[in-house]
């Protein structure tokens, strides 16, 4: 890899493709982050999603006509012009699909949230990875929000006893259940506690979801999630000498430029900041809160 990488984006369908531009692309951004421009891009988008199809038109348009970015009609010709690839589609639907296409070209791929919707999909991409010698790498950029690494980082009062988190929590009908704006909280609260959730237990009405996790130690993280209006993120951190409050947009930088400068690091040295295992114990985590989100039963990890 070199200081100056080829950066290729597969998806257009999201506003991270644009914010990841912008961020690589222009140097007088306040938060410019270094190390490459994206240079190739693959609209794609999903046809039965509307949030996806409705966007890639905008977003494809403002890539070419702001950052000149070439706009290529495969996702084998990007995987083939780049050094590293942002694979950003929005629908986590596609993923396994796409990776299929690309692993083989052996460039380090940052896969957005959701990484998969399945379990099973989710093992099936890290195999590929393996057997291909691809690194791979995926997270919500919450994970990485400044507000959170700094109290993570920072605290003098002990051990992480516990956490609660927050924050919006939209549904989508093609992305089920937490796999569309629930992940967000959901990486939060595995930034925090880590590897080792053993059983979850959602309550839920037509307004809120609150998600307990059981974890191997016997810590408990708590999960809740709104449809009121409020878009707020945070999170209460339990230290066995007390307890810390993180309010996410409390620090200027924004977490996407936070996000990026892990990516940037991970296509430099091919190590995900975000360990293959936790990205799985995610989505099987999720998994499991959908499930008892819709039988109201605790669920095993």
């Amino acid at each position: 890899m070199t200081d100056n990488l080829r950066v290729g984006i597969i998806g257009l369908d999201t506003s991270h493709s644009v914010a990841f531009t912008r961020l690589l692309n222009d140097a007088s951004d306040k938060y410019h982050v270094p190390g490459g421009k994206v240079v190739t891009a693959f609209p794609g988008g999903s046809p039965d999603f509307d949030l996806s199809i409705s966007r890639v038109k905008g977003f494809t348009n403002e890539l070419n006509d702001n950052y000149d970015v070439k706009i290529v009609d495969s996702i084998e010709i990007v995987a083939k012009e780049v050094d590293a690839i942002l694979l950003e589609s929005v629908d986590g639907r596609v993923h396994l699909e796409q990776i299929k296409k690309i692993i083989s070209y052996k460039k380090p791929i940052f896969i957005d949230k959701p990484f998969s919707l399945q379990k099973d999909e989710a093992e099936e991409m890290v195999q590929l990875a393996k057997e291909y010698q691809t690194p791979i790498m995926s997270t919500s950029a919450l994970r990485f929000a400044e507000a959170l690494t700094d109290v993570l980082s920072k605290s003098d009062k002990g051990e992480i006893i516990g956490a609660d988190c927050f924050g919006p929590m939209e549904l989508q009908e093609k992305q089920p259940g937490f796999f569309w704006y629930g992940i967000h909280a959901i990486e939060m609260l595995f930034a925090i506690l880590g590897e080792g959730a053993r059983e979850v237990t959602v309550t839920t009405n037509k307004e809120h979801d609150i998600i307990v996790g059981l974890w191997q130690e016997g810590r408990l993280g708590m999960v809740r999630g709104n449809r009121k209006g409020n878009g707020q993120f945070g999170a209460v951190i339990h230290f066995e000498q007390g307890s810390e409050y993180v309010d996410i947009n409390a620090h200027g930088k924004p977490y996407y430029a936070s996000l990026l400068d892990q990516i940037m690091a991970f296509f430099q040295d091919g190590i995900p900041r975000v360990s293959i295992n936790e990205t799985i114990e995610v989505i099987r985590f999720i998994e499991a809160a959908n499930e008892s989100r819709v039988t109201g039963n605790t669920v095993l990890i």
